[in-house]
């Protein structure tokens, strides 16, 4: 995992570098839906949702896909940890690319506001849409590149 606040620089792959110029330049603009950049190899999968209680949240993971985690407005907190901690809950679905697991673990916490983002790998168990101090208006963008 590789988390990412506004004042923080990191060398990125070319792939991360166009979602997050994409994401940058249209993300508050763009409607709920999927932008592809790249067919199947690179696209933005945009959001509006609530933050919920962790409760409320699943754990999961993805075989086939990076996941580029951004958040465009609203804050969320998203715990991460890796898969050797945690048990399955649901087995692997390869149509949605995503395995859930159980909450085994309490992770860390990445607290997210607009304009930072995530990076979780396929190692990565993360939980997304947990309410910060209370259940606000999130918008999203989640960049899939494909590995």
């Amino acid at each position: 995992m590789i988390y990412i606040n506004r004042e923080s620089s990191i060398v990125r792959t070319k792939e991360i570098e166009q979602a997050l110029d994409f994401i940058r330049k249209n993300g508050k603009t763009i409607e709920d839906g999927k932008v592809e950049l790249d067919g199947k190899n690179l696209y933005i999968n945009f959001m509006t949702y609530e933050s919920k209680e962790r409760s409320a949240c699943k754990y999961e993971a993805h075989e086939n896909y990076i996941d580029v985690q951004y958040v465009i407005e609203g804050e969320e907190a998203m715990p991460v940890t890796t898969r050797e901690n945690m048990s399955e809950k649901a087995p692997y679905d390869p149509v949605k690319d995503v395995t859930f697991f159980n909450d085994d673990k309490e992770g860390t916490f990445c607290v997210m506001k607009a304009g930072d983002y995530v990076v979780v790998f396929p190692d990565d168990v993360h939980m997304p849409k947990v309410m910060v101090n209370g259940p606000t208006r999130v918008k999203k963008a989640v960049a899939k590149i494909k590995i």
